[in-house]
């Protein structure tokens, strides 16, 4: 049996999959599955943006396999924690969970860092030329407090 995370940004292909990618790099694969997905449908079966590819590469992290889809109502009972990376993704999809235990499983992924300062990971789409390289950054670190205590829950 594994565990299996899901994180979840807008359009599944900025912030979401190099949260995948980082976090799966930590984590041992026997264990634990690691996937992402979008709450909008724009870039359903597109590769992550160019500048997360490179972000990722420049880390030693290859993301450019991932092909983008969109969060469903399934992926509570399929996935046993959901993180998402700002406070619309977090809304977005808890209007479709249908049960307190699919809500619970819903977090802020920063909360990791931040308890209960609902801190959101900036989208780097529009943003300054270095915003791939802050967000690498701050989900490089969010994903070290994630993995540490995931191999401790479940070693």
């Amino acid at each position: 049996m594994s565990i299996k995370i899901l994180m979840v940004c807008l359009g599944n292909i900025c912030r979401s999959p190099l949260a995948e990618g980082i976090l799966a790099s930590k984590l041992p694969a026997e264990k634990f599955k690691v996937d992402s997905a979008g709450t909008g449908d724009w870039h359903i079966g597109h590769s992550p943006d160019d500048r997360s590819i490179a972000v990722a590469k420049n880390n030693n992290i290859n993301i450019s396999n991932q092909k983008g889809r969109q969060f469903n109502t399934t992926d509570f009972d399929a996935y046993d924690y959901i993180y998402v990376m700002d406070s619309s993704n977090y809304n977005n999809v808890l209007e479709l969970a249908q049960t307190q235990d699919h809500k619970d499983k819903v977090k802020l992924i920063l909360d990791e860092l931040f308890p209960n300062e609902k801190v959101d990971v900036p989208d780097p789409y529009f943003g300054l030329t270095n915003g791939f390289e802050i967000v690498y950054n701050m989900l490089d670190e969010v994903c070290d407090v994630i993995s540490t205590k995931l191999i401790k829950k479940y070693s």
